[in-house]
């Protein structure tokens, strides 16, 4: 089994009387908004069970580096604007790759709810929906000429062996994040590396922060499979921990069931969203997406994961949206 990170050596509770430690590694696949709810989730979930109790806050990064080689837009925004001015105050400490901070007083009147708002400065976030312009994660890609090796691709995602970012499985395959008919450059930062099974499925699109959410969606989906050749008394231990280890199995569902399923998991389509599609309307939009946008791998005519990604920008199109691409969903 590949180690899927980076092992952060054990950091003892600062003194003082017992607390909660709160510890989350930004995976590569993650961007701002999924690493910032789910830690928010996490300190909720601490107040909660543990009211009043000094709270530790640990974070990790894999990869998210920039051309520079600092921490990119994404990461730098997740340890400086939201652990330490956001949540920092509801905190007694902040431990993160560039800074370990000491709050003197902690609040425990934590926010109900979550919310991301986007400065109206021309930044870029997530897939602008009007353009279809490709929309790499990298701002300024290294001009390489042909692929980086399996070993740099895994330094750069954090990874000691080589292994899917999914599964865990090996043997591994380098992946295009965009792929380079699309636009896709042979810089690092658009590699990730898959099992082929995983890499059959990826979706083939013109949007960096779509195929990581893509990624992140199938790493939950297939969590089980990870654990499917662990030794009996780990997988006893994370049964006792409600940690799904069985082999999933994915139920048999035709083209278009699959897509409408993913749209819903991974997209946030409701049964609202479904009812009130204007059909022809709807697939004129698709259509020149898949056009504009959307590419072929494996000799595969169809995917669901680029299905389901060009139906869902489609459909903000016909709505004349051009928000994230990726809604704000764990």
């Amino acid at each position: 089994m590949a180690k899927r990170t980076r092992q952060q050596k054990r950091k003892k509770a600062a003194k003082g009387g017992r607390g909660v430690a709160i510890y989350h590694d930004m995976k590569v696949y993650e961007n701002f908004e999924r690493s910032a709810l789910r830690i928010f989730q996490m300190v909720q979930r601490a107040e909660k069970d543990s009211p009043g109790a000094p709270r530790y806050l640990f974070i990790d990064v894999q990869g998210h580096k920039n051309s520079a080689g600092g921490y990119d837009h994404d990461a730098f925004a997740l340890i400086h604007d939201f652990a330490l001015v956001y949540l920092g105050k509801y905190l007694t400490e902040v431990s993160t790759p560039l800074i370990h901070v000491r709050i003197p007083e902690q609040r425990n009147d934590l926010p109900h709810a979550l919310q991301f708002g986007y400065p109206d400065d021309g930044s870029e976030y997530g897939y602008d929906a009007e353009s279809l312009g490709i929309q790499p994660r990298e701002a300024s890609p290294a001009e390489r000429k042909s692929p980086p090796t399996v070993r740099a691709i895994a330094d750069y995602l954090g990874l000691d062996e080589a292994g899917c970012l999914i599964c865990w499985d090996k043997p591994v395959e380098r992946a295009h994040v965009v792929p380079h008919a699309l636009g896709g450059s042979m810089d690092v930062r658009n590699f990730a590396l898959l099992c082929r099974k995983h890499h059959a499925e990826a979706p083939d699109v013109a949007d960096a922060e779509s195929f990581w959410a893509w990624v992140d969606y199938a790493e939950i989906r297939d969590t089980p499979d990870k654990w499917a050749d662990a030794p009996d008394d780990l997988k006893k231990f994370l049964r006792l921990h409600n940690v799904r280890v069985d082999r999933s199995h994915r139920e048999d569902l035709s083209f278009f069931s699959a897509v409408k399923d993913e749209l819903g998991s991974l997209y946030g389509w409701s049964d609202g969203d479904f009812a009130s599609v204007q059909w022809a309307e709807l697939m004129d939009e698709f259509h020149r997406v898949l056009d504009a946008a959307t590419g072929r791998h494996f000799s595969i005519d169809k995917k669901v994961s680029t299905y389901a990604w060009a139906y869902d920008i489609a459909f903000r199109r016909a709505k004349g949206e051009a928000s994230a691409g990726i809604r704000d969903k764990p």
